[in-house]
């Protein structure tokens, strides 16, 4: 086996070397590029790269390290103007066989190791791309100038409510002060 991840999206663990790290080297080629764009919503994604090392921990865990490249292009928020925004972030995860699966239909909390994963016989590559690129885009991207109007619409003979009418503790500073100096105005 190579150890040159080039062309291997799905890793299957047991074909792995446990005694050196596993290169991974993925560039998205066209068909690739518009899966995980189709995927994710964008307009489109012109690069992408995925390059690090998968690794041994043990015996019973497997850690990923690597940096996530590309350049993708969104609806603007305001406008929906395509807005492009280039994103290179490291990406970490680490497989292990301790993971505990929380039982379905209780509340659970956020673990703080965000990074760790329930160790399978495979590691689906591209699902680990398409995860780490969705929480790196922008939640609101905007074209540039772009700004949002404000409007108010109310029924006629009803003054419309306002930013400063919604907050309902907006105006206790007035009234603290007015309770501290009742000469005040």
């Amino acid at each position: 086996m190579s150890d040159n991840a080039a062309d291997q999206l799905v890793v299957r663990l047991a074909d792995l070397p446990t005694r050196k790290p596993y290169r991974i080297d993925i560039r998205g080629d066209r068909n690739s590029c518009a899966a995980v764009a189709h995927t994710l919503d964008l307009l489109d994604l012109r690069k992408l790269s995925f390059h690090g090392t998968l690794k041994a921990k043990g015996k019973s865990a497997w850690g990923l390290e690597a940096t996530l490249g590309a350049t993708v292009v969104q609806a603007c928020s305001v406008t929906l103007a395509p807005v492009t925004t280039r994103i290179d972030t490291d990406v970490q995860r680490l497989f292990t066989s301790d993971w505990q699966e929380p039982e379905s239909g209780e509340e659970v909390e956020m673990p703080e190791d965000d990074t760790v994963e329930p160790l399978h016989a495979e590691i689906d590559l591209m699902a680990i791309v398409s995860e780490s690129l969705g929480l790196a885009l922008p939640d609101y991207p905007r074209a540039e100038g772009a700004e949002l109007e404000i409007s108010t619409f109310a029924a006629p003979d009803v003054t419309p409510m306002g930013d400063d009418d919604v907050k309902p503790f907006a105006g206790l500073a007035d009234l603290k002060a007015k309770l501290e100096d009742p000469d005040a105005k």
